[in-house]
């Protein structure tokens, strides 16, 4: 069978019709027979994001960006994009705009929610969400630190304009003056440092032995705390206290006047006949060393006893006067 030239141009036609629908649909990232669910999303910006676009959950591409244009007089975009029908989420689910690259590209992820909500709807808008890349965090963190190191720069800047104000050309002088005391003073110490050394060195013996006996002395103070540990010093310290306070008792007793002892002691009646009787056997003794024969008369042969007479300067009579 023979097709007539009409016939072959009719069906390059309708071909290159054909071509061009599937190249368009194919332009715009979506199938003629595709029944996935179109979606919007509105964004204030979306950062370079183009027509093609892959759209995931949970990294898995479910879909593709369709189309993006203005809203509306107050400059938010439209973001249309289709999404596989075979996964059912949440019309209250997230469409988030976010980085697919560290150098660049954006995405749309879908962040599926199950409340119990309606499921989405092919037409449906979700709520637009936009993660933070690695650049606006960067700059989130850097924007305060540079805000730092420009005070601390500018504080830098003040304090050496004021410092070079402070160090006139005599603060100059006097400060290299210092420095060259100081200096002075620093090798003073270092011979002072040497002398101290060459000292212990002359003297380590003496140290040595010093220190050794130290170690003994310890060593004794040691034993003599175990010693007394062991003597049970407490026990004794308790009687010594029981003793002093026994003694305490006994002596208040006596200067209360109750016992002997506190009568002979508080009684004066007593100490006077005592003193009276001290002195006068003082007196006896004494009268009988000067003047035996009042006392003792032997007599041999039977011869009178001769009667005494009392001397002129006995020391009794004049203590009796």
């Amino acid at each position: 069978m023979k097709l007539s030239r009409e016939v072959k141009t009719g069906l390059i036609v309708i071909l290159g019709i054909l071509c061009v629908i599937f190249g368009y649909s194919y332009l715009k990232a979506s199938s003629i027979f595709d029944n996935s669910k179109t979606l919007y999303a509105v964004y204030n910006s979306v950062g370079g994001l183009q027509p093609g676009t892959e759209v995931v959950i949970n990294g898995f591409s479910v879909g593709n960006v369709n189309n993006i244009r203005f809203k509306d007089n107050t400059g938010k975009l439209l973001v249309t994009f289709s999404v596989n029908s075979d996964f059912e989420f949440s019309k209250n689910s997230k469409a988030e705009l976010y980085d697919t690259g560290i150098i660049g590209g954006k995405g749309i992820q879908i962040i599926p929610v199950f409340d119990g909500a309606p499921m989405v709807q092919s037409g449906d808008t979700l709520n637009a969400n936009v993660k933070p890349g690695l650049t606006a965090l960067v700059q989130e963190k850097l924007t305060p630190l540079q805000l730092k190191v420009e005070g601390a720069v500018s504080n830098a800047d003040s304090l050496l304009m004021n410092f070079n104000d402070v160090l006139d050309d005599q603060t100059r002088r006097e400060l290299r003056q210092s420095i060259a005391g100081l200096n002075t003073l620093v090798k003073s110490f270092q011979t002072s440092a040497n002398a101290m050394n060459e000292i212990l060195v002359n003297n380590k013996q003496q140290l040595d032995s010093s220190i050794k006996n130290i170690n003994t002395t310890s060593a004794n103070f040691a034993t003599l705390s175990e010693s007394l540990a062991e003597a049970n010093l407490a026990k004794t310290l308790k009687n010594l206290e029981t003793t002093i306070a026994s003694l305490n008792g006994v002596l208040s007793k006596i200067e209360k006047g109750e016992g002997s002892l506190g009568k002979m002691a508080n009684n004066d009646e007593l100490y006077d006949n005592l003193s009276n009787a001290s002195r006068e056997l003082d007196l006896l003794l004494q009268d009988f060393r000067l003047n035996p024969k009042r006392y003792v008369n032997v007599s041999v042969f039977g011869k009178k006893q001769k009667e005494y007479e009392l001397p002129e300067d006995d020391p009794a009579a004049k203590k009796d006067n």
